[in-house]
């Protein structure tokens, strides 16, 4: 029996699991107010309040990390990567800490998950990494010919959610054409074509989330960084946009209350959020001349009716649409990890530094 601890760093949480083979056997998620994570000068430096964070609570429920066969972490934001596993080493580790290619909480998980295992002579990984990148060259053509578009996205749950929609329809991943949008504290959507991303809408370059700005308009937007220092204007695109310049909380449920009372602002600006969702997912649809075979809707916003609803009665003429609320990403971390301790994969070693 294999026991593997999964670790999700997020936004604001960090969400983790212990599994053993195919059980999940503890689960649990650790909030981070905002308040506490603003003290922190960049992402890296969240790195031993999130890890004391996950040893008291294995502490907590009593649980000997010495019962662990590995640990893996959700990729960060590498230089681009196949997907499937990476063994995390000491070259990943000082990447994502000192030369992160986006500031980004994901960029913690291989850190933790390294200094995790490596006292306890077991081996680390990371699984899908948010840098998964499988865009054809056409994609990769921004209008600027000293800015290439590249591949960051929440590829780790849209890639598990694509092949569980597939699965349950009776169909091979590999033989079917999705648009499949994460909407979580960031949004991303992909078009997937017969087993690989080939192209998506980034968190920066798309609809905005409950705290990023995504795509605003660029002159507006050179203006404003005349304005406020480098660390700001990341901030404002990153942790302080989207609902949270808008209504002053990155909570979806926060902003359904206010609209539940009444609150037309709220509603306007949700809306707004839904509106720009549904273009995105239009725009994908494009790539693959309309051919899409169904659109899903996943992460935890996907729990919610008023936002799915907005965006279905937009895109639902495309394609059928599937909702699968929450996030299948520490189960997808675990059951890959897994695959390579059986031997059915094989990992990577990192060596893009």
């Amino acid at each position: 029996m294999h026991k593997i601890l999964a670790i999700n760093p997020g936004s604001t949480s960090t969400k983790i699991a212990i599994y053993e083979d195919t059980r999940e056997i503890c689960k649990k998620t650790i909030e981070h107010p905002i308040g506490e994570i603003e003290k922190y000068k960049n992402v890296a430096e969240q790195y031993e309040m999130r890890h004391k964070a996950i040893m008291e609570f294995l502490n907590e429920i009593r649980f000997d990390v010495k019962e662990l066969s590995a640990v893996v972490g959700r990729g960060g934001l590498l230089p681009p990567v196949k997907s499937g596993a990476y063994r995390v080493n000491k070259a990943m580790v000082d990447r994502l800490k000192y030369r992160p290619v986006v500031e980004h909480a994901s960029n913690l998980g291989a850190i933790i998950a390294y200094e995790i295992a490596e006292p306890l002579a077991i081996p680390s990984f990371i699984y899908d990494s948010v840098a998964v990148d499988e865009l054809e060259n056409i994609a990769r053509i921004s209008g600027m010919a000293d800015i290439e578009r590249k591949s960051f996205s929440h590829a780790l749950n849209m890639r598990a959610v694509a092949i569980k929609v597939a699965k349950n329809l009776r169909k091979d991943y590999k033989n079917m054409n999705l648009i499949v949008t994460h909407l979580g504290g960031g949004i991303s959507i992909s078009v997937h074509r017969k087993g690989k991303m080939i192209d998506i809408v980034s968190d920066d370059e798309g609809p905005f989330s409950p705290e990023r700005a995504g795509r605003v308009p660029c002159k507006d937007l050179i203006n404003m960084c005349y304005e406020y220092d480098k660390n700001t204007m990341k901030k404002k695109l990153r942790g302080k946009g989207g609902l949270v310049s808008y209504l002053d909380t990155n909570s979806a449920l926060e902003v359904e209350d206010k609209i539940k009372n009444g609150d037309k602002k709220a509603k306007l600006i949700y809306e707004a959020m839904a509106y720009q969702i549904a273009k995105g997912i239009g725009e994908l649809a494009t790539v693959i001349y309309g051919d899409v075979d169904r659109i899903i809707i996943t992460g935890g916003i996907a729990y919610s009716k008023m936002m799915t609803e907005w965006i279905k009665k937009r895109v639902e003429f495309i394609a059928p649409v599937e909702i699968v609320p929450g996030e299948n990403e520490l189960e997808s971390l675990a059951l890959g990890t897994l695959r390579v301790l059986k031997g059915e994969e094989k990992a990577r070693e990192y060596d893009l530094d």
